[in-house]
């Protein structure tokens, strides 16, 4: 009788890697955000190319949409609005050309706007 109590009063533990793993994942959705030197400097950096790359996809879509109502212009209604397609046509290939610049304008205001506060997060890194 005595070995049965001592085979039924046994301690088991099962250990599972995938779901400790999964706990962690669940876990860290509710824990506070702690933004760490790395992350910030990472999230600055991808925000300084955002902002050009937006506008510049902006002004190239307006472009490329002038240039395509020019081109129905000319070939749709090619006796009345021939000539005014092709002005509008080529309008359209002149804000497209825009595109890069404004891109490389806005790119590099926002750099040197954001360039003290990324000198200074990386020299901390740097120096860690």
């Amino acid at each position: 009788m005595e070995n049965n109590m001592k085979n039924n009063e046994q301690f088991e533990y099962t250990y599972s890697a995938k779901q400790q793993s999964e706990v962690e994942a669940i876990r860290k959705k509710y824990l506070p955000k702690e933004e760490n030197k790395m992350e910030t400097l990472r999230k600055l950096d991808r925000s300084v190319e955002s902002a050009g790359q937006a506008a510049s996809l902006a002004v190239g879509v307006i472009g490329c949409l002038l240039l395509g109502v020019g081109m129905c212009c000319t070939m749709v209604w090619s006796e009345s609005l021939f000539v005014v397609g092709i002005l509008v046509g080529i309008l359209g290939m002149v804000v497209m050309g825009f595109a890069y610049p404004v891109y490389k304008k806005i790119t590099r205001k926002k750099r040197e706007q954001l360039a003290p506060q990324i000198i200074a997060l990386s020299e901390e890194l740097l120096t860690v």
